[in-house]
């Protein structure tokens, strides 16, 4: 009873019902004066005075609503002045908690720009498929096969909202799809990392035997589409009639296992605003150590993305300072940090006065990648 669909922070677990016998009671010009007493701090902004509104239609058990409530804060007390009576209470909001227009106005820029950067690496993949030439360096297959990844992504992550609306099943496949290819396009943001590295830092005497292969055992598997645009070099070297495997990567194995073992690890997640308390939902991670895991996952990646970039831009500093300018090799290296996923490093800058315009830039880069 009282659980909304977020299942909201109630201070104190204390709820205050007021009723009178002659019926309901609303727009009373002298408002009714709560009070409750708590003894932790809390922000102004974090603690509101709302009302239970009950659900209007089948199987709606209702939700939480501030509309015709103020909220003043006094020394160990929130004071609640409302216009009407029924169930009151004080509800924690999450901390950093978006409104619902800057919600709006970022799933829109989200969707633009998802949708942008899938049709440009679908465009990308299907001119490399028509020219074969282009993938005769491990360079570019790199490239490809990173554009491969944010296609999934970008996919994913598109239909990830809709499929929040149907059965709980098919929303923890999609939230594992979207959990897979993250894992898997960070995986290849570090091998273009570790290939940026072999190509300037260690110049000489460098031979990895199926390199190309290695490398996708670790961002995915041993795993090749087999596209008949696609060339044999990039194919692992199989029987002449063992088709290519699955995906039994570290990322892909990672997330069916927890698919197969914890499976409730994905399902509804609700993305909470601090205004009409009305939710988003997609579908994502519902665990909170799995989120950190992801969250230290990537941390590791784009630490050694950076140290990277870093080596790469000392060894430049000294070309230039030797050849007199070196302007293409670092127009060469902005345009890697958009491959290496640097921008991905702003989800740790979640604090403070950094909040709001961290995840409107997070939300730009990031969706158009691709």
């Amino acid at each position: 009873l009282l659980q909304d669909a977020r299942n909201s922070s109630v201070l104190n677990n204390d709820v205050v019902g007021a009723f009178l016998r002659s019926g309901r009671v609303a727009g009373l010009s002298r408002p009714v004066k709560i009070q409750f007493w708590h003894d932790t701090v809390l922000d102004a902004s974090n603690a509101t005075c709302v009302f239970w509104e009950p659900g209007a239609g089948m199987g709606s058990t209702g939700s939480w609503s501030r509309e015709g409530c103020e909220t003043t804060h006094g020394e160990g007390t929130v004071i609640c002045r409302c216009n009407h009576l029924t169930y009151f209470a004080v509800l924690l909001l999450p901390v950093g908690a978006l409104t619902p227009a800057q919600l709006a106005s970022l799933t829109h820029i989200t969707t633009v720009g998802c949708s942008l950067s899938a049709t440009a690496t679908l465009c990308t993949l299907l001119l490399c498929c028509f020219s074969r030439q282009w993938l005769r360096d491990n360079t570019t297959r790199i490239h490809m096969h990173l554009l491969a990844a944010l296609l999934l992504l970008n996919c994913s992550f598109l239909l990830s909202a809709p499929l929040a609306a149907g059965a709980e099943g098919l929303c923890q496949a999609a939230a594992a799809l979207l959990h897979a290819s993250l894992l898997c396009a960070l995986a290849w943001m570090a091998a273009e990392a570790f290939h940026l590295l072999l190509l300037l830092v260690k110049v000489y005497n460098i031979y990895i035997q199926r390199y190309l292969l290695k490398l996708s055992l670790f961002a995915w598997g041993e795993w090749a589409p087999t596209w008949p645009c696609l060339p044999t070099a990039w194919l692992p070297r199989h029987g002449p009639t063992q088709p290519p495997p699955v995906p039994t990567g570290l990322p892909v194995l990672a997330v069916a296992a927890v698919f197969v073992f914890k499976r409730d690890t994905y399902g509804y997640h609700t993305i909470s605003t601090s205004g009409d308390y009305r939710n988003t939902t997609m579908c994502w991670l519902t665990s909170s150590p799995a989120h950190y895991a992801t969250l230290c996952y990537a941390g590791l990646i784009l630490l050694f993305n950076t140290l990277v970039l870093g080596r790469v831009a000392v060894i430049l500093r000294r070309i230039r300072q030797q050849k007199g300018q070196a302007w293409k090799d670092w127009a060469t290296v902005l345009g890697l940090t958009c491959l290496l996923g640097t921008t991905w490093g702003l989800a740790f800058f979640r604090f403070g006065v950094f909040l709001v315009p961290q995840i409107y830039l997070f939300t730009i880069l990031n969706s158009l990648q691709g």
